[in-house]
């Protein structure tokens, strides 16, 4: 039997990257984190997608819901754009990316996100993201009062200021 590729387009096999980390595997990084909800949208895997969801934000979700936008679309390719930190020894990483879809009226749509991910007791977890997302302008001069480019949402002067 051959192995499917992943659907996160890792260029590795289904069975080694991201079915492991939705059948419980602890996910080693905020990237690894982000190709495995992306791979169980395209699945429609909506409670592994509700249980990677950070607890301060669950009751946002509804699995009813998630479960409907997932098997609405046909996911077709994610692109991941950038990653800012969420390596194995953070607490904390960003990942923007674009996920391509048809929806049900066939029409092909892109959901443009910045995501932020925290790590607690050795778990990431999908915390916030910034839909369709501004380009940062890396020349402008970052003052103390500004918000951190990092995307925790604190002031530069409390983060990595």
């Amino acid at each position: 039997m051959n192995e499917i590729d992943c659907p996160c387009g890792s260029g590795k096999k289904y069975s080694t990257c991201c079915n492991p980390t939705i059948k419980g595997q602890t996910a080693t990084t905020a990237l690894a984190l982000m190709r495995s909800r992306y791979t169980a949208y395209q699945s429609g895997q909506a409670d592994y997608l509700y249980e990677t969801t950070h607890a301060r934000h669950r009751a946002e979700y509804k699995i009813d819901e998630i479960r409907k936008w997932s098997d609405e679309n046909t996911w077709t390719k994610l692109e991941v754009v950038s990653v800012e930190h969420g390596g194995a020894s953070d607490e904390r990483g960003v990942v923007e990316f674009k996920a391509y879809f048809r929806d049900s009226k066939e029409k092909i749509q892109v959901h443009h996100e910045r995501s932020t991910f925290l790590k607690e007791d050795g778990m990431w977890y999908y915390l916030e993201g910034d839909i369709n997302p501004q380009e940062v302008d890396l020349m402008k001069k970052i003052t103390r009062n500004d918000p951190c480019p990092c995307g925790s949402g604190k002031k530069y002067k409390k983060c990595c200021g």
